[in-house]
């Protein structure tokens, strides 16, 4: 498995990256991981040692995805490095809460950029040495783009724009025996919402509203994401995996006055 992923770490950039390690361990092959972050961190750096130990063979690119020219650089440098490439996890994505009638230009040009044009980007890239290999490409996404989110600026559109990008992607490129799928996770515990979850009383209201009774992991994302990458994800393509616990389809649950069962 040779395998770039983008917003590496921690969360759920980290979790995948430590999934795919495992499942190439489980068939005796080395993981081979291009972990990407913006910057060099001490969490990129750790996770990096990690995944050495482990048995993997890694290499840390930095760059602002935001840029029209890293996405590229960071997929030449991992081809280089590895010989190729077999997935592309676009993961990294940021989050700038406004609503819109305030929400200025450089905020919705910033969103776009970074999570849903890098995606593009990386996907023309990777696209002769997914070819090659006939790979596969996971998008994150977000149960955000599936419905109207208010007071999140352009979050919400960015996912749902980044949705029909790997819809028309995993169409092109089905010829070409290139998997490109999103998964939408619901409400995870990640550094992006750790502030919120530190609020005892909100976490578990959160939790309450969820059908599976807890708030997600990112390993919970991680898992699914594996499974697109896999050979027996082979016949799954162009489709979003919302992975929420059932907290979406669980609206009409939530109204009052619901009638009684009479059994």
């Amino acid at each position: 498995m040779r395998a770039l992923v983008t917003g590496a770490s921690p969360g759920i950039g980290g979790a995948t990256c430590r999934r795919l390690v495992e499942m190439a361990n489980a068939k005796g092959q080395k993981a081979r991981i291009a972990a990407c972050e913006i910057r060099e961190t001490d969490a990129v750096v750790v996770l990096a040692g990690e995944l050495r130990n482990a048995g993997a063979e890694v290499i840390v690119l930095t760059g602002d995805l935001g840029d029209t020219v890293a996405p590229g650089l960071m997929v030449a440098k991992a081809v280089e490095a590895f010989g190729g490439l077999d997935a592309v996890v676009s993961n990294a994505g940021i989050t700038s809460p406004a609503p819109l009638n305030i929400l200025n230009v450089g905020q919705w040009d910033k969103l776009m950029a970074v999570n849903t044009r890098a995606t593009l980007l990386l996907a023309q890239a990777a696209y002769p040495a997914l070819k090659e290999s006939k790979g596969a490409l996971v998008a994150v996404a977000s149960m955000s783009g599936m419905g109207a989110h208010p007071k999140m600026g352009a979050y919400g559109p960015s996912k749902a724009a980044l949705i029909s990008l790997c819809q028309v992607l995993a169409q092109e490129w089905a010829a070409d025996r290139i998997n490109v799928n999103t998964v939408s996770p619901g409400m995870i515990r990640t550094p992006l919402t750790h502030k919120v979850y530190e609020n005892n009383q909100i976490a578990r209201d959160r939790a309450a509203l969820v059908p599976w009774g807890r708030v997600g992991e990112p390993e919970d994302i991680a898992n699914v994401i594996g499974f697109l990458l896999s050979r027996e994800a082979e016949y799954v393509t162009g489709q979003n995996i919302l992975t929420d616990g059932g907290f979406v389809d669980s609206l009409y649950g939530h109204i009052p006055g619901l009638p009684k069962s009479e059994v």
